[in-house]
């Protein structure tokens, strides 16, 4: 979170200063029509528009999807993914890398991967957090639940999201 308040429409006091200061009475006098002047718009109004537009509900059209959950609703539980030949990945982490075979190209048509896989709980990656080996089904509805804007903290996903509280 940043030290300093943000402006984001309610700009601090105006300053005393003879040079480089704002005359708030002109600028409310040139743009009376203005919301953010007329007190249609505030810190808080838009706070709460951006909760709604952009963090809570679900999409129901747009963009080539037919619908999103920007709460993260049914994310993958990466302990429940079916592994194996067909198609279906070597593990959760890691897909099939075998080859369907020959004159084959179907996915549908590849064996059982039987060869080494990395250990997932000893493959530590670069930078912190909580690994690439935790499921979405645990991180999703902590970060759902985040707010706006005053909930974030910096380098984190969430409080917690690190390994520590």
């Amino acid at each position: 979170m940043a030290e300093q308040p943000q402006t984001i429409v309610q700009p601090a006091a105006p300053s005393s200063a003879p040079k480089g200061a704002r005359n708030q009475q002109n600028l409310q006098n040139i743009f009376a029509a203005s919301p953010i002047y007329n007190g249609d718009m505030s810190d808080e109004e838009r706070k709460k528009l951006f909760q709604e537009l952009a963090l809570d509900g679900t999409v129901t059209s747009g963009l080539g999807l037919n619908s999103f959950s920007r709460d993260f609703e049914g994310a993958p539980d990466l302990t429940q993914v079916e592994t194996g030949g067909g198609g279906k990945p070597a593990s959760p982490y890691v897909p099939n890398l075998t080859s369907p075979g020959p004159g084959s190209l179907n996915a549908a048509d590849q064996p059982v991967y039987n060869g080494t896989l990395p250990d997932a709980e000893n493959n530590i990656e670069f930078g912190s957090g909580l690994g690439g080996t935790t499921s979405p089904s645990e991180t999703s509805p902590v970060i759902a639940q985040q707010g706006i804007l005053e909930t974030y903290i910096s380098g984190r996903s969430y409080l917690g999201s690190d390994g520590k509280q």
